[in-house]
């Protein structure tokens, strides 16, 4: 008998249902790791669940076989802590306890990939998940929802979708868009990470790197377009919560091998090689707009030197981590794409220093005015700038594709058809009317090294010619019919007496 598929569709409805047990009364800020973990949990167990039924087919139910072969997954599931343990003793007392118990053989049982991933969450906390006895109501009825038949996520019955994976996603977007401007700063929409992943083209043996990469979703996309397995993917992040989402993340892409650092990127980068920056092919970021206090007072004596260009504003960290991408990729052809906000393409000082010296050493390529809305938590439109350590000309690309978009009552988006043609056009490296501008180098230092995109953009549109005949004719057409009305009117008047 065929086992009915499961929809990608029944598995979001499900994984926003079951944040049902704690809406109202906690913040999704507060809840969204424990869904997460769960749904994270629930994964690994019907994944080795699927397997082991696999092998004691395989091996007629020698357990002694099954059990080597089950070693050799690329995880292990001790005994006991899978998710259909924890839902048998869901009415226990103690199930918080439980958890954080099964959680912590769980991650000691696979060090290499999941140490540390859970030491943020507390499955028994007062505070978060409330008194012993609303908390234990809310895990069982968490355990309950997860355990449904629509839940059910071994891969027999998923398919080869990466339809877990899809559902994390999905669930960290709209974690970000209930949590605001907060949750905006670990996600980068769908739609914005794949103009990325398609602008920067990332071939096959690729080494890429995302500094600021919060849930990973970006350096997700990034990876999956070069379209094998040949690539290899490294990141950083520093809220501690996040970075354990973007490593149980990357398992559930299948990027197990992904090496992701906690720690601050710019105070202390973590991903360094024979006391230097690691180099990379690919540096990709949407990194926190305009952060203030991000350590302008030790850039000066900065060991890896990336602040050669000039120190950011310590009120403005922008510059400092286009200054530390830019210094990450390689000096033979390391790209670098990074979502800004507008400021940074003419604001002064400081800043005005760093632009200019990086346009003077030809690694900026091209700049990308994007629309309104479109990121969680903020209204502003952003910009993406391209750098390139291997430019082929001393020319750059200016892009306004900021009037083309689909409209969503609180959020915007990039349909196919806009994100398809500034991929187009940045391919095309040409002028296109009324849309993108080639400017060579002495135009933009003509404009004092100023790259506010309308300044090569022309995007005005000229009203059309009033025919002033056909107007005054029009006019005396409406005076008389206004007339007419009026005589009517006067005529209902006196009818009435009035």
């Amino acid at each position: 008998m065929d086992m009915k598929k499961i929809s990608q569709e029944e598995i979001n409805a499900v994984a926003w249902r079951a944040c049902d047990t704690f809406r109202g009364t906690i913040d999704p800020a507060q809840y969204k790791d424990y869904i997460l973990v769960m749904l994270f949990l629930k994964y690994l167990s019907d994944v080795w669940k699927d397997r082991k039924e696999e092998f004691e087919k395989e091996y007629h139910g020698d357990p002694d076989r099954v059990k080597r072969r089950l070693a050799r997954e690329r995880f292990v599931m001790p005994d006991g802590c899978d998710f259909q343990a924890l839902h048998a003793r869901r009415s226990e007392s103690n199930i918080g306890e439980l958890i954080n118990v099964a959680l912590e053989q769980l991650e000691d049982a696979n060090k290499a990939k999941l140490e540390g991933v859970f030491r943020n969450i507390d499955f028994n906390s007062e505070a978060n998940l409330g008194q012993t006895k609303d908390r234990n109501k809310r895990l069982k009825a968490l355990l309950e929802e997860f355990a449904t038949e629509a839940m059910d996520l071994r891969p027999s019955r998923v398919g080869k979708e990466d339809i877990i994976g899809n559902t994390y996603q999905y669930l960290i977007g709209r974690f970000a868009s209930d949590a605001g401007k907060k949750g905006g700063e670990f996600y980068t929409p769908g739609e914005v990470s794949e103009l990325l992943a398609r602008l920067l083209a990332p071939k096959k043996g690729s080494r890429i790197c995302d500094p600021t990469c919060g849930s990973g979703s970006l350096l997700i996309q990034v990876g999956d377009q070069v379209g094998d397995n040949d690539f290899s993917l490294y990141g950083q992040e520093m809220n501690g919560s996040t970075w354990a989402l973007c490593r149980m993340n990357m398992l559930v892409h299948n990027k197990d091998a992904a090496r992701i650092e906690w720690g601050d990127t710019i105070g202390n980068p973590k991903l360094i090689e024979k006391d230097s920056l690691m180099k990379f092919d690919i540096v990709v970021a949407n990194p926190p707009f305009s952060l203030d206090k991000w350590g302008a007072e030790t850039a000066e004596a900065d060991r890896f030197h990336r602040f050669h260009r000039g120190v950011p504003p310590k009120s403005k960290g922008d510059y400092a981590f286009i200054s530390h991408m830019v210094e990450s990729a390689k000096e033979e052809g390391g790209r670098v794409g990074v979502v800004v906000p507008h400021g940074v393409l003419f604001r002064g000082g400081g800043e005005g220093r760093i632009r200019k010296a990086l346009i003077e050493e030809n690694v900026l390529e091209a700049v990308i005015g994007l629309p309104e809305k479109l990121f969680f938590g903020t209204g502003i439109p952003a910009t993406i700038m391209i750098l390139n350590k291997g430019k082929k000309t001393q020319d750059v690309l200016f892009i306004d594709a900021s009037r083309e978009y689909v409209e969503g009552t609180n959020q915007n988006r990039l349909g196919a058809e806009q994100i398809a043609r500034i991929v187009a056009t940045y391919k095309t490296f040409q002028t296109v009317d009324k849309y993108a501008y080639r400017a060579t180098l002495g135009e933009i230092a003509e404009n004092d090294y100023n790259l506010n995109i309308p300044r090569y953009v022309d995007t005005f549109e000229p009203e059309a010619e009033v025919d002033l005949k056909a107007v005054q004719k029009e006019i005396e057409v409406l005076e008389s019919q206004l007339a007419g009305v009026r005589l009517e009117m006067g005529a209902y008047l006196k009818e009435l007496g009035v």
